[in-house]
């Protein structure tokens, strides 16, 4: 699909720049908590992010739909509605820069976990968003000593250096996310935490846990790793687990596709270390067989076609 019409057509080089900086923090009910100030910026820096927010705008070739297990890479972009996102918390507090935000000092500007460059033209808005790097953080700054090169050699930096990048991590426009780098996404907006939720309601799920002889080393095996843990929505999302069918032909099938599982002799799955990872690729219907060249395979985000 193409880039939102609110981004593709948006008026960088006409627009105004703001730059705000987030810091963030869990709030007592799980949920993260942005603390935004917005600091000036002289003219030379607007013109050059300007520049790299219309060169990673350019470099979107494609946008693909965010699925759990998709990747953005090679002018692929993913989208996702804002809306099943904290992005909300943020571009809230940015709608009216108030003086008593404005960055006052130093201390206020160290441990920024991410900067947003707003960008307004009219009554339009664009919102891009990256992380931030070590120089950052205040902990790194004080185990390095700054130079800067002048005049052929190298000399003491007094000031403090921070660094923006070119390179965007995702934007917002109006109810969409278009995301270029979906990692930062989901630390950003703690969308790894909601992954963790789900495989939790995954676990309280009677059907879900009757198809085991014991869920514990699954469960074990998931941990906290985030793939696994995107992998385990999946299969909540696909809920193959429920279909009666799906998992008489599992049972029957699995060695022909080469899948190391073992049942119980009341037909329920046996989740060992050795047997977990099978275990997913067959709840996700990830292990497909070629009816040319009669080799079975994983796939990573298998998609129905007839």
């Amino acid at each position: 699909m193409p880039l939102p019409q609110a981004l593709a057509n948006f008026n960088i080089d006409e627009s105004t720049v703001s730059v705000w900086l987030f810091k963030k923090s869990v709030a007592p009910n799980g949920a993260p908590r942005f603390t935004g100030r917005t600091v000036d910026t002289d003219e030379a820096l607007d013109a050059a992010l300007k520049a790299a927010l219309s060169q990673a705008r350019n470099d979107i070739q494609e946008v693909a739909q965010y699925t759990l297990l998709a990747a953005a890479h090679d002018g692929i972009a993913l989208r996702i509605d804002a809306l099943e996102t904290h992005a909300d918390a943020i571009t809230a507090q940015m709608a009216d820069p108030l003086a008593e935000k404005k960055v006052k000092s130093l201390k206020e500007v160290q441990n920024t976990k991410f900067y947003v460059v707003k960008l307004t033209h009219g009554d339009n808005a664009i919102y891009a968003v990256r992380s931030t790097d070590s120089s950052w953080q205040s902990k790194k700054v004080h185990g390095v000593i700054s130079v800067i090169f002048k005049d052929d050699q190298l000399g003491l930096n007094q000031e403090p250096a921070f660094s923006i990048s070119r390179h965007v991590d995702f934007f917002i426009v109006d109810d969409e996310i278009v995301m270029i780098n979906k990692k930062s996404f989901e630390i950003v907006l703690s969308y790894k935490q909601a992954h963790a939720e789900d495989f939790d309601a995954l676990q309280a799920e009677p059907a879900f846990a009757a198809i085991f002889a014991d869920l514990a080393p699954l469960v074990q095996f998931v941990g906290e790793n985030k793939v696994h843990l995107r992998r385990a929505c999946v299969i909540r999302q696909k809920a193959h687990y429920l279909d009666a069918d799906f998992m008489k032909r599992l049972r029957k099938n699995f060695g022909k596709c080469g899948l190391n599982l073992v049942f119980s002799d009341d037909g329920k799955l046996v989740a060992t270390a050795e047997t977990c990872a099978d275990i997913i690729r067959a709840l996700l219907d990830h292990r497909l067989s070629s009816l040319f060249s009669q080799q079975s395979y994983d796939v990573q985000d298998a998609t129905a076609v007839g």
